[in-house]
């Protein structure tokens, strides 16, 4: 049996196990009637009345302080597609247990039976005042571009963590792995296959769409591929959001197929579907090549024929390899800051410096360790005390 295998054999034992890797527990506990009378009725009517007269006392007497809704309709669960909601409550079950685990925040999974725009939009307003704030997780694009952008007045961070949370530690790996190669990160040539979420968020990272050219450095060449190869603008058959990618990638017009445009490039990053690459391929890319080959659960191409056929660096979003490029790395850190900052969304500014406090937290990186460990249990707070301080400085008078 492979390594892979017997994770997927011991995990559906684990679950069927515990039925369930969550549970609530209670910061109070009820042994008398007096303790009764505290936590119900009658003495709950007085903190509802406090409330009723200024909604935001909310966050000071209830667990909205210190909670997240883990919210999916299922329609991109890791690298299974469109697997729907009951399939991906293990996913949100393991995304709000990374929460507590790492940031001491509770969090809930919410998967929706619904895959409607509008319907999405509404439940989570409706949902809402429950919550300190809200994790969009495996939603398809480009579907997740306008839930997300569309939510964004709620008064509470909402952050599409496939996107941006990728994306944030995808440019801390390439931050170390540019400064273990002595490389200027801002001249490397950049390919990258997929784009949907995950894929359209890292070039907007990496070219620093939206973002403060201040506190953003961007890589210059950027190419996106997609199933059909590179996204250049002689093709026809692109969607809005592919045609938005060229405003800012592919500035040389490159054409052909991903085998194609990788020839020469210094880096492959990879969100798409596993198996893709072989030897060959990373033999023709640039001297000492970087490979972020992020399909889960099976990589684009394993890192040991990657490492055998030259890249210099190799890393994967698998927790059983060096180099895990996962967004467990950024999002307990980055709610605990926004929470603690009293945050209402996620800036771009607030991204940059989380990824540049996850770099950071590397003392000496190397060639298989461009990243910290995903166990580190130092990770989420120096995020967090940097996402915090990013928002006060945007937000001093708050």
């Amino acid at each position: 049996m492979s390594k892979s295998n017997d994770y997927n054999e011991r995990s559906l034992i684990i679950h069927e196990q515990l039925r369930g890797k969550i549970g609530i527990f209670n910061k109070l506990n009820i042994t008398s009637r007096d303790d009764l009378s505290i936590a119900y009725t009658p003495g709950v009517a007085y903190p509802c009345e406090v409330i009723a007269k200024d909604a935001s006392r909310a966050r000071d007497l209830t667990l909205k302080h210190n909670s997240v809704a883990v919210v999916s309709d299922g329609s991109a669960v890791l690298g299974l597609g469109n697997i729907g909601p009951h399939a991906a409550i293990p996913v949100m079950e393991g995304k709000a247990m990374l929460f507590k685990q790492f940031a001491n925040i509770d969090a809930w999974p919410l998967c929706l039976d619904t895959q409607d725009v509008e319907e999405i939009i509404l439940t989570i307003r409706r949902i809402a005042p429950v919550f300190g704030g809200i994790n969009l997780e495996d939603f398809s694009a480009p579907r997740c571009f306008e839930i997300e952008a569309r939510l964004q007045d709620l008064g509470i961070p909402v952050f599409h963590d496939d996107q941006h949370g990728t994306a944030i530690v995808l440019l801390a790996a390439l931050m170390n792995a540019s400064k273990i190669l002595g490389r200027d990160l801002a001249e490397m040539r950049v390919v990258l296959n997929g784009a949907g979420a995950a894929g359209t968020a890292i070039a907007r990272l990496l070219r620093c769409v939206g973002h403060d050219p201040n506190v953003c450095v961007p890589v210059s060449d950027i190419v996106v591929c997609d199933t059909k190869g590179a996204i250049h603008r002689g093709r026809d058959d692109l969607n809005p959001s592919k045609r938005e990618l060229l405003g800012y990638t592919n500035r040389q017009n490159r054409t052909g197929s991903l085998l194609e445009v990788l020839e020469g490039a210094d880096v492959f990053i990879g969100v798409s579907k596993g198996n893709l690459l072989g030897p060959e391929t990373i033999r023709k890319m640039a001297t000492d090549p970087i490979i972020l080959a992020m399909a889960n659960p099976i990589p684009e191409i394993m890192p040991d024929v990657a490492r055998e056929a030259g890249a210099a660096i190799v890393g994967t979003g698998r927790s059983d390899f060096p180099n895990q490029v996962n967004n467990v790395l950024a999002f307990p850190g980055i709610f605990r800051g926004a929470l603690d900052a009293g945050a209402t969304a996620i800036t771009e500014k607030m991204k940059i410096a989380a990824a540049r406090a996850l770099a950071d937290a590397v003392i000496d990186p190397g060639p298989e360790l461009i990243l910290p460990d995903p166990l580190d249990a130092s990770v989420a707070p120096r995020v967090a005390d940097a996402v915090a301080r990013a928002w006060r400085e945007e937000h001093p008078s708050r």
